[in-house]
């Protein structure tokens, strides 16, 4: 996953208001995190992407930092179905809640995440994490921490019924 890199930024930009990481945090994000990471491809093109990761300290929670839908892929659905990928992937066997973090104008995340939520049978719980004064010098949105939970257990095959 190393080599989308460079794709996975010029998708991230034109993702605005996402925060446009280095380069370097993306390919760190590529390798390191590959497991709880997600890229959609349509056509050879990167279109959607879902850089993730499980706190050290709470094993039973993944972090989603950034969802990114390219435009002209966005109204079908592709960000609920990278989420619910990646609550199924092997690496997140455990984990009974999503967080990520959210700013009160990124209308589309709050819709993204309430439509998953929903499609969980899970509750959305919110509170202020990082105050836009407190910890961003006024320079950045408050930012919200928000949960998500419990997770509906994932349907994954065992190795007998994937054979």
């Amino acid at each position: 996953m190393g080599e989308d890199g460079p794709a996975i930024s010029a998708l991230i930009c034109a993702c605005p208001p996402l925060d446009t990481n280095s380069a370097y945090c993306n390919l760190l994000q590529c390798t390191h995190f590959a497991r709880t990471c997600v890229v959609a491809e349509r056509d050879g093109l990167i279109v959607g992407w879902i850089s993730a990761y499980r706190p050290p300290e709470e094993p039973h929670r993944v972090f989603v930092w950034q969802v990114a839908v390219h435009p002209s892929a966005r109204g079908l659905g592709l960000g609920c179905r990278m989420l619910e990928h990646l609550i199924a992937r092997p690496a997140l066997q455990g984990v009974t809640t999503l967080t990520t973090t959210i700013t009160e104008e990124n209308g589309a995340s709050w819709a993204l995440f309430n439509s998953f939520a929903r499609r969980q049978g899970a509750k959305l719980a919110r509170r202020p994490i990082f105050d836009r004064d407190a910890h961003f010098a006024g320079a950045h949105d408050t930012e919200f921490l928000v949960s998500i939970g419990p997770l509906a257990a994932p349907n994954i095959p065992s190795e007998k019924e994937k054979s």
